[in-house]
């Protein structure tokens, strides 16, 4: 199994001049760097993208949200309510990273899209940033309404860590008894710290996202007390996955995270919960953030609208 011609271009690109753990030790300061978001052209118009913040969890600061509105007048009140959490190995990453992703998905899909700048790893570690994630989604339940969407159809989304934070989501909001959730919307989701897949052996590296990395992710994020069997920080490791909503997840073939995310949704559905695992042939980790240049990425987007849309 191979990337195709045109994603092994675009995965080198972005592997160009990122910092390789094989090379000597990393640091959350030049990550960041190597990570952050320059100019995008070519995106979607939203009529309405406005900055606010919402109340975070208890004894925590506010989490800064955006919120991506498609149509802020003409909405019926019918659409949905997602709750987007962004990648980046809870390190990494921020709202503008993602602004591409959830234009997308707010462009096609019509619905509101609210982004979350979740405090991040190593200066927030494990259940800081799903503690924030919950909050906000607590917090975006209750204003669905007034942003025109319903609240029944409440959807929690993300990619890489986000995906992670947003399975986590799912299982505190049926744990704690709410906010009601309709469905969780993974995107080569990050789910068990173990990493002893047979993709995380075949993948480990030369497909942009390493496994090294990974195991660097999950050390910021816990610490060195911290647990990674806990089921809020592995999802696919909780000892009973029933009463989880609805889930599709985008998983790239050649990525060291795929089997996880493939034993998330067999688990799930031998729950009796209704769990889609879509493998998209010949791409890498964060393949998404290249709509409108891999046509397999414009696909999955699409298969993830429809899905949604039917939520």
């Amino acid at each position: 199994m191979s990337l195709t011609p045109a994603a092994r271009r675009f995965a080198d690109a972005l592997a160009h001049g990122f910092p390789d753990p094989a090379a000597g030790p990393l640091d959350a300061v030049s990550l960041r760097r190597a990570s952050s978001a320059g100019p995008v052209r070519g995106l979607p118009e939203i009529a309405r993208v406005s900055e606010v913040s919402a109340p975070g969890p208890p004894g925590a600061p506010s989490v800064p949200v955006r919120i991506y509105d498609p149509d802020p007048h003409g909405a019926d009140g019918h659409r949905p309510l997602v709750v987007f959490l962004h990648g980046g190995g809870w390190v990494l990453c921020n709202l503008d990273t993602h602004d591409g992703l959830c234009r997308e998905l707010a462009a096609r899909t019509g619905a509101a899209v609210v982004s979350v700048d979740y405090r991040r790893a190593p200066e927030h570690r494990f259940p800081s940033a799903l503690l924030d994630a919950y909050a906000v989604t607590g917090w975006a339940a209750g204003r669905a309404r007034e942003l025109r969407c319903d609240p029944s159809r409440l959807i929690v989304a993300g990619d890489s860590s986000g995906g992670n934070l947003a399975a986590a989501t799912a299982l505190m909001a049926r744990d704690a008894g709410g906010p009601a959730i309709a469905g969780q919307l993974l995107f080569y989701p990050v789910l068990d710290h173990r990493l002893e897949t047979a993709s995380a052996t075949a993948y480990a590296t030369g497909y942009f996202h390493t496994t090294a990395h990974m195991r660097w992710y999950w050390q910021q994020y816990l610490g060195p007390e911290g647990n990674g069997a806990d089921p809020y920080a592995s999802p696919v490791r909780a000892a009973d996955l029933s009463g989880l909503p609805p889930a599709l997840l985008v998983l790239p073939e050649c990525d060291p995270l795929r089997d996880e995310g493939r034993a998330y949704a067999e688990r799930l559905r031998e729950s009796g919960v209704q769990a889609e695992a879509r493998v998209e042939r010949g791409m890498f980790h964060g393949f998404l953030g290249a709509a409108g240049i891999l046509p397999e990425a414009d696909a999955a987007l699409g298969a993830a609208a429809r899905w949604l849309l039917d939520i």
